[in-house]
Parts: structure tokens; C-alpha cells; sequence
């Protein structure tokens, strides 16, 4: 028998988007025929309709007390009808159908330490992942470094001043859950040693098989070690992954002298005069410095200041690149180029064509 969706009530999955959308987005869904940008963080929709919806983006971040969520709910309360969102690079936007309240948006979001930008030829918030306070494979802070870079590029994001966006983003391991594979700067941390077996206590708390299951290069096998059950690991064949670890907890990972940070870049995901990019290696090692990892923040600094007095108008980072070459981009921002930019890995498919964009 058929059942009837509307009648149906579960408390399986989330509640549905369209009860939180502000009352002129649902009545215009799906008919909105362009926007601008006012000035840098103030967006304007307009519809098929004629109604219009102003937003105002202000930077946020990926980890917030509870105390700062209400913060900020108060604001939308006050102005935009206890509506706002929150973008997929940990930006907040508030929206109103009312232009003179923008004022009275900034000046409150300013207030509670959220500046307003990140639209346009400028730089947005950094997506980036759990780092040292929650994830277990980590090989570098996130939020540690997010904060540092954003506090040295923070002009660039209040104002619209490069030749075109610059999305950067951060994992801090190659598990890569952030999007470093697409961006026009990407921080990856990065571990160089394998990891260490406790082949004493190994046994009692993992099970061998899913251990040697659990790597993507198969480069864990079973092995006995002083007359004990345990694994060794090739370490020619070994990625530095951490999927180990995630399966045995006597397979530790993380190392303070040897755990750092790349730089990648040139990456992207937009259509718009080339087809989508993925990144490549720029830098392939800074050692940890927190609290304000000055090596890598004076690296993606010198990064945007090349790229912005080079580029020509709506040119991102890999279109700049390959302008330009190769070459002349190590030249140009001094970074030495070492034995880790030669990509030797034979399944590369180099010559794969990855895009649905032909030329005939």
C-alpha cells in the first residue's frame, strides 16, 4: 500500500530546509535572475519578481561556543526576523529585505569581533578541518593556523582587492576531509615517518586482519614479532595516512619532530574561463611552529603578494600559474624547487583527461 509522504512522521534524519528559509527566499525559490555585489560582504538578489534580498557575509569560524551561536542569533533576531545561515566556509550571512537595517548588520556583527567581506576579488573565510583539538590523525593545528593566516591576509578579506578569489583551505592530513585538492592556496599537514607498532599490545587491542585491511597501499602485513602476533610495515610502501590508527590504537602516528605542513597551490572549482583545477605541490615542508606558525603564514602572504602584483584582472592562482609557467611561478615567489615536486607516482594519469570541458 502506498503511503502518503505528507502524512508520514518520523524523526529520522533532519528537519526539512524550506521551514528555516526567510519568507522572500521561499516565495521567490527558483527565481532569482541575478545579484551584485554593493560593496565588499553586501550582496544583492534580485528576482523574477522584483523583490529583493540583501546579505550581509561576516567571517566566522568553524569551532564556536555556545555563548557566541546566541551572540549572533540575537542579531539576526533583531534585524533579519530571527533568520541567518551559515556558508560551507564557516561564513555567517544574514539576510534582509530591508537595505537601511545593512548599517545597523554591520555595525553589530563588527561588534561581537565579525568583519565584514569575503565577497568578490577578495579572500573568504578558510575552510579547513579538526586539527589538534578533536582529530586523532592529525599532522598540524587547524584552527591555530586558520586564525594566524586570517589575521595576516584580514585586508584582503574586507576589502575586494586581488585580481580575482582566492579560496584557501586547510587539512591537517592527507585523509584531506577539507578541500585542498580544489583551492588556490591549500595548507595540507602532513606526517613523514610511519608509524610506530606496539607490537606488545598490539594483539590486545586490535584485531591483525581489519589492521592490514585498513591501508590503502596494503603496505601493513601480519607478522610475529618476539614470538607475539603483531604487523610490520613497509615503509617504502607506506602513505603516511593514518587509517592505521584510526582501526588500532597501538599504531600511534603522530610525531612532533617529523609532523609539518605543505603549501599547494592552484587549484579550483569553477567553470568560468577554465576548467576546474586540482592543486599542486608549492612547498612540500614547514616545521610545526605554533601558536602562530610565522613559517607558513609568511609563505601564503608572500603566495598572494606575487600572485595579486602579477595577475591580470580574473585571473585565479592556477590560471596565473600556467600563464606564466611553472618555472617562472618558483622564480618569481623564490621557493626552491626540491626532489617532492617531481611527481613520480606511476598511477598519476597525467595525461587523464578529468574535465567534461572539450575543445574541438
Amino acid at each position: 500500500m502506498a503511503v502518503d509522504v505528507k502524512q508520514r512522521v518520523t524523526d529520522i534524519g533532519p528537519p526539512h530546509y524550506e521551514q528555516f528559509l526567510p519568507p522572500v527566499i521561499k516565495e521567490n525559490y527558483g527565481k532569482w535572475k541575478y545579484h551584485e555585489i554593493l560593496k565588499p560582504g553586501i550582496m544583492m538578489h534580485v528576482s523574477e519578481t522584483g523583490a529583493k534580498v540583501y546579505t550581509v557575509r561576516a567571517g566566522g569560524s568553524r569551532l564556536m561556543s555556545i555563548q557566541k551561536i546566541r551572540q549572533i542569533c540575537d542579531v539576526a533576531d533583531k534585524h533579519c526576523g530571527g533568520h541567518l545561515r551559515f556558508t560551507s566556509r564557516h561564513n555567517i550571512e544574514l539576510m534582509t529585505t530591508d537595505e537601511a537595517k545593512i548599517p545597523a548588520i554591520v555595525k553589530d556583527m563588527q561588534a561581537l569581533g565579525h568583519p565584514v567581506g569575503g565577497t568578490g576579488p577578495a579572500i573568504t573565510s578558510i575552510v579547513h578541518t579538526q586539527g589538534w583539538v578533536h582529530c586523532h590523525s592529525a599532522a598540524t593545528d587547524a584552527s591555530g593556523i586558520v586564525k594566524s593566516v586570517m589575521d595576516a591576509v584580514h585586508e584582503h578579506f574586507i576589502n575586494m582587492d586581488l585580481p580575482a578569489k582566492c579560496r584557501i583551505a586547510l587539512a591537517c592530513c592527507l585523509n584531506m576531509c577539507g578541500a585542498v585538492h580544489c583551492s588556490d592556496i591549500s595548507i595540507l599537514g602532513v606526517h613523514r615517518r610511519p608509524p610506530k607498532v606496539d607490537h606488545e599490545n598490539l594483539r590486545r587491542l586490535c584485531e591483525i586482519p581489519n589492521v592490514s585491511a585498513s591501508c590503502p597501499t596494503a603496505a601493513i602485513r601480519p607478522a610475529t614479532v618476539n614470538g607475539v602476533p603483531s604487523v610490520e610495515v613497509l615503509e617504502e610502501q607506506c602513505m603516511f595516512c593514518a587509517n592505521c590508527y584510526t582501526v588500532c590504537p597501538a599504531m600511534p602516528l603522530a610525531n612532533p619532530l617529523n609532523d609539518g605542513v605543505s603549501i599547494w597551490v592552484g587549484g579550483k572549482v569553477s567553470n568560468a574561463r577554465h576548467e576546474p583545477m586540482f592543486s599542486k605541490l608549492a612547498i612540500p615542508y614547514i616545521e610545526n611552529e605554533p601558536p602562530r606558525w610565522p613559517g607558513v603564514v609568511d609563505a601564503i602572504v608572500n603566495i598572494i603578494d606575487v600572485w595579486r602584483k602579477d595577475a591580470r584582472n580574473y585571473e585565479r592562482m592556477g590560471e596565473w600559474i600556467e600563464r606564466i609557467g611553472w618555472p617562472n611561478f618558483f622564480k618569481k615567489t623564490g621557493i626552491e624547487f626540491r626532489k617532492e615536486h617531481i611527481d613520480d607516482f606511476k598511477n598519476a594519469g597525467l595525461t587523464f583527461k578529468r574535465s567534461t570541458q572539450l575543445t574541438y
